[in-house]
């Protein structure tokens, strides 16, 4: 196997599944064991100031060679975590040699396949080799094949000293897949004054926009009497939030939306008659079309509150993150530059929004323009997820391509 996917398939091997509403920062151990393996392995390739916070942060430098300390730090971010949605415990990936085009089998025993007909993306690999799960977790590649591609590339930089580069700053945070992969992110340790976030899909997937994001959370409060006696009298918190769904509307609906097209999604609902709960988030990459979703979510809770009574609805929106085009249009020459290392190297730029977040989003409002590249692989956050051999060496090579732009 070449060096970057030996490193993905050691990186999969350890557990590091974030975890939701934890109170400290990494979310989970494992995520400290592999920020540890990871700063040792930058180390032994001969990375200098290499660090790992409290945190969990890993942070190391490769220093400019000669003639191009003046040239701009350049930094490559990848997060650790895995997504909590799926397991993440006892990865067993599997090879596919030589994919041939037709329904893979992930699980025999429990029947679980990989059929062309429900992702159509991979009838593009034929011919190549494909690494999938074994349809009980999710691979990991996101985000560890762009942690595996960042280290490849700077382990080919070290070893080769005549390339021309300026300060490589690399960077691997915990936690981004439960929205605090900044949250304790030391700018100024990190010393980079532009970056990219690793992060993305398929090959060639390159970008600079994402949503606007809030999550909305609707607390209901009913009143429960014995149903035989309950005329006049009950309010069903879990009725009222049924209507409350039912006044948001229908096709801001992610089921119903693509491209642009941002969506206000029940994500969790639980409760009783007496009590209920209901979690959302909202996005947009319009600012103005978001900030009217906020404003909708508002209107429907104080409509509840007139019809039902005051505070049988409470609810808060909270702002997660903000669309990083409003920053990234003012340095569009990382765009260009991204765009021609690809063609230099016969990849075809993929320029599309993301229809979620990055921790690029948050580092670009933070001073840290932050762009993000793709990883090579497809269907995160399941068990269908599977990356391309070949589309991940060809990142590493895109990476250090993408240093030479800066060496000037």
């Amino acid at each position: 196997m070449s060096e970057v996917i030996d490193r993905f398939m050691r990186y999969i091997s350890v557990d590091t599944m974030s975890a939701e509403d934890a109170d400290q920062v990494p979310s989970t151990p494992g995520q400290m064991t592999l920020a540890g393996q990871l700063a040792d392995e930058l180390r032994s390739i001969g990375a200098q100031d290499v660090s790992l916070s409290e945190h969990g942060y890993v942070f190391a430098v490769i220093p400019a060679t000669a003639g191009c300390e003046n040239a701009p730090a350049l930094g490559l971010i990848a997060h650790m975590d895995t997504s909590p949605a799926i397991s993440g415990t006892d990865i067993r990936p599997q090879l596919v040699k030589d994919y041939d085009g037709t329904d893979i089998c992930l699980n025999r025993e429990l029947d679980i396949w990989l059929r062309v007909a429900e992702f159509p993306d991979l009838a593009r690999y034929k011919g190549q080799d494909l690494i999938t799960t074994d349809g009980t977790t999710l691979l990991g590649a996101d985000d560890k094949a762009g942690v595996a591609e960042i280290m490849t590339a700077a382990a080919w930089l070290i070893a080769h000293p005549e390339v021309a580069h300026g300060k490589i700053c690399i960077g691997f945070t915990p936690d981004e897949e439960v929205g605090c992969g900044t949250k304790c992110f030391d700018l100024k340790a990190f010393g980079a004054d532009i970056a990219y976030t690793v992060d993305g899909g398929s090959l060639g997937e390159l970008e600079y926009e994402n949503f606007n994001a809030a999550s909305g959370k609707v607390s209901i409060h009913g009143a429960s009497i014995h149903p035989g006696t309950a005329k006049g009298k009950m309010k069903n918190a879990l009725l009222l939030g049924m209507e409350f769904q039912s006044l948001l509307p229908v096709f801001d609906n992610p089921m119903y939306t693509e491209g642009y097209e941002g969506f206000i999604h029940l994500d969790q609902m639980s409760g009783t008659v007496e009590e209920a709960a209901l979690d959302y988030i909202i996005r947009d990459h319009d600012r103005a079309k978001f900030e009217e979703k906020k404003k909708t979510f508002a209107l429907c809770a104080d409509f509840m509150n007139r019809k039902y009574g005051e505070g049988t609805v409470e609810y808060t929106v909270k702002d997660s993150y903000f669309n990083m085009r409003e920053v990234i249009e003012s340095h569009m020459y990382l765009i260009d530059n991204a765009r021609e290392a690809m063609e230099e190297l016969g990849i075809t730029p993929i320029i599309t929004p993301i229809r979620g977040g990055t921790d690029g989003a948050r580092l670009s409002f933070m001073g840290l323009p932050c762009p993000n590249l793709c990883t090579g692989g497809h269907n995160f956050h399941g068990k269908y997820e599977f990356t391309c051999v070949q589309s991940m060496e060809k990142i590493a090579e895109l990476l250090v391509q993408i240093v030479r732009k800066y060496a000037n």
